[in-house]
């Protein structure tokens, strides 16, 4: 029922893209979502290929009151990007990236992945800072804030927003920028899909220079005292360098990241491999966009994900020995705890310049269970909420929303803090009242109003 009426009322616009019901050949494929965990039937697939048709969509929802999902790259942890018996706005085919090379700006239409960012950037010698999975989508990494190896000598990818242009709830594509619905533009920037569908993106880009990967394994009875050491080395790191390490319950993988002069980069990044010694490593021999897909596979499409983070202030001896102590009881090989360090750039906007909120944190940590088995659900899920919970009872306040995978105003609402969430609640209020977007970490609107 809710089929025949969606496409009796697409039947009379002037849609340019596809409507895709049950019947359809490519339905299976195309309802599909990155979390396997997620398994739901939308009553119509509309795979929208211009503003146009993006508007139309949105009109015909929220006449309609029909549940909206937003999908970009379908990376949601929660599902977000699908629903049942509703419309999912399919941006796939908005995936058009124009780079200026003399202006360093990126274009970027709602539908584009990380990868197809990265790769026409640096066919210029450019980056964006972004995210470190490729098949992830710009829309949505973005809007909560968008964190990664470039953020702390370039800031977060919302710091490197120019401009975005929205379709809000009632139609419209409005321009946001500093000069164009100001308010609007704040809230885009770490405040989700809460305001509208993103058609298109202008992004700042950077000359990348050169660049140096090391990469160390180490095993479990070195966790301790490797991590101890990478702190120590961490809290002197120049704004070129960014670290990373992703803990299994049997082993933990250290990167050092370095882009920009080639001058010292060497010493500072063979310095991690020295905390211990290493079952395995290597420096040099990866480009910055090997880099940026290099957890691809792992990250598959079709795996079954939990994931919830946090901010840290330090790796004090304490988090050490419960991010120690936490990946020993791992659910299956794959589950992991991963810590990004954050600082530099991102340190340079003030916490009120956007929505997002835990700029000066020195790390981010997510406990991410990774499985395939349905019958290993109930056991991943809890270990993730728990080692989740023991690490978050150390962390700042604050949080992250694109890597909570559990959904609620409790999210919303830790993720913000009282005042920025009241700030965006009246956002919310004007620009979507009747909160037709509300497949996110969503701000609910004011009553009343």
């Amino acid at each position: 029922m809710v089929l025949a009426r969606l496409s009796r009322e697409f039947e009379g616009t002037a849609v340019s893209g596809t409507v895709i019901g049950g019947d359809h050949s490519d339905y299976e494929k195309l309802r599909k979502v990155w979390n396997g965990l997620w398994d739901r039937r939308p009553a119509a697939i509309v795979r929208a290929r211009n503003e146009s048709d993006v508007a139309t969509v949105v009109r015909v929802a929220a006449e309609h009151g029909t549940l909206l999902a937003i999908r970009c790259g379908g990376h949601s942890f929660p599902g977000l990007s699908t629903c049942d018996d509703g419309i999912v706005l399919d941006l796939s085919q908005m995936c058009r990236v124009v780079v200026d090379p003399v202006a360093r700006v990126a274009e970027v239409g709602g539908g584009v992945l990380l990868g197809h960012l990265d790769a026409a950037g640096s066919a210029a010698g450019l980056a964006t800072p972004a995210g470190v999975v490729s098949h992830t989508g710009v829309a949505g990494l973005t809007l909560g804030g968008g964190m990664g190896w470039l953020s702390r000598r370039f800031g977060l990818t919302i710091d490197n927003l120019l401009s975005a242009d929205v379709v809000t709830a009632d139609g419209r594509l409005v321009s946001a920028s500093p000069d164009s619905e100001p308010e609007l533009f704040w809230g885009l920037r770490g405040g989700g899909g809460n305001f509208g569908v993103v058609t298109k993106f202008r992004f700042r880009m950077y000359p990348l220079g050169p660049v140096l990967v090391g990469r160390w394994d180490y095993p479990p009875e070195a966790f301790a005292a490797v991590l101890r050491g990478y702190r120590d080395l961490a809290a002197h790191a120049p704004r070129e360098l960014t670290t990373a390490f992703t803990m299994t319950a049997t082993n933990l993988s250290l990167t050092a990241f370095w882009s920009g002069s080639a001058e010292g980069s060497e010493a500072v990044v063979r310095a991690f491999g020295m905390l211990a010694r290493p079952r395995s490593g290597m420096v040099g021999g990866q480009t910055f966009l090997e880099l940026q897909s290099r957890s691809d596979a792992h990250f598959a499409w079709g795996r079954r994900y939990y994931a919830k983070g946090g901010f840290l202030r330090d790796l004090e001896d304490r988090v050490i020995d419960c991010l120690v102590d936490s990946i020993a009881g791992a659910p299956t090989p794959d589950s992991e705890l991963y810590c990004l360090q954050l600082g530099g750039a991102i340190t340079d906007v003030e916490e009120d310049a956007t929505a997002y909120s835990g700029r000066s944190a020195s790390f981010y940590w997510i406990a991410e269970p990774v499985w395939d088995d349905p019958d290993d659900d109930t056991r991943c899920l809890h270990w993730g909420r728990q080692a989740a919970k023991n690490l978050s009872a150390m962390s700042e306040a604050g949080n992250y929303v694109n890597e909570q995978a559990d959904v609620g105003k409790d999210v919303s609402y830790g993720a913000y803090g009282a005042a920025k969430y009241e700030r965006l609640a009246g956002l919310k209020t004007r620009f979507d009242p009747s909160n037709l977007f509300q497949l996110n970490q969503n701000i609910e609107p004011k009553q009343g109003i």
